[in-house]
């Protein structure tokens, strides 16, 4: 049920088949979430976070005008607000882009999994640091890469992201955004975007059709978004013992 959850945890770290059996010791209800569907309201006090286990959902904040700005994207595997279990209120709100299903995870079975298993405490502490190199990275297209570069880069993000969880291909992906919302993670319109995509397809780089990515040139694409991976650290880290 949360094998796309373990495979990102087991690329980075070595996960013992006691802390395994913790993580599923820990798991609570399943739920299932409709395209556009709130999972999240900000303000509200949670008592479990969620961890994605198909689909896809993006966290995101509005202006009264209307106007809103996705701030991330989860894919399966993702928890998606395990810094509830600290701040126990979000100041985002969290929405589901497609169908897609969830586990609850109790936020008390969560401190007797931390305090049972320090390493997994270490392990998760990490996932919160790397969803924070995700948002910097974000801060950086919004605020200072064109529009061409901020969906390169988005791309190249996504793929590896995926890639990691079996759900990707060097070649592309599949992903479940109009243009709209595309609009709404970078920051443009979606005249501008459909203009970036039809830039990036003329260029034979990568054409999006039918929510999915076909990538013509992968290193062309990660040249114009001067994408390094090193932020998503896609490797195994260093123990944390």
């Amino acid at each position: 049920m949360i094998k796309h959850h373990l495979a990102k945890l087991r690329l980075r770290h070595e996960i013992s088949a006691a802390e395994e059996a913790g993580i599923y010791a820990a798991l609570g209800e399943v739920r299932s979430f409709g395209p556009r569907e709130i999972v999240v309201r900000a303000e509200t006090l949670l008592t479990h976070s969620t961890l994605l286990l198909d689909g896809m959902m993006c966290r995101f904040k509005d202006l009264k005008s209307g106007e809103r700005q996705i701030a991330e994207l989860h894919i399966a595997g993702d928890f998606v607000d395990l810094h509830s279990f600290v701040l126990q209120r979000l100041d985002h709100e969290i929405m589901a882009i497609k169908r897609c299903q969830a586990v609850f995870v109790p936020h008390d079975r969560l401190r007797h999994l931390t305090e049972t298993f320090p390493h997994l405490a270490r392990v998760y502490w990490f996932s919160t640091a790397l969803d924070a190199a995700i948002h910097r990275e974000w801060v950086l297209s919004l605020g200072r890469r064109s529009a061409l570069a901020r969906l390169a880069a988005l791309f190249c993000e996504l793929r590896v992201r995926l890639e990691i969880v079996g759900m990707a291909e060097r070649s592309g992906f599949v992903l479940p955004l109009n243009q709209m919302e595309l609009a709404e993670c970078m920051g443009l319109t979606t005249v501008h975007v459909n203009r970036t995509l039809r830039d990036l397809r003329e260029a034979s780089l990568l054409t999006f059709r039918n929510k999915r990515v076909e990538i013509h040139d992968l290193p062309g694409l990660e040249k114009i978004a001067e994408f390094d991976p090193f932020y998503l650290y896609p490797g195994r880290q260093p123990p944390l013992d």
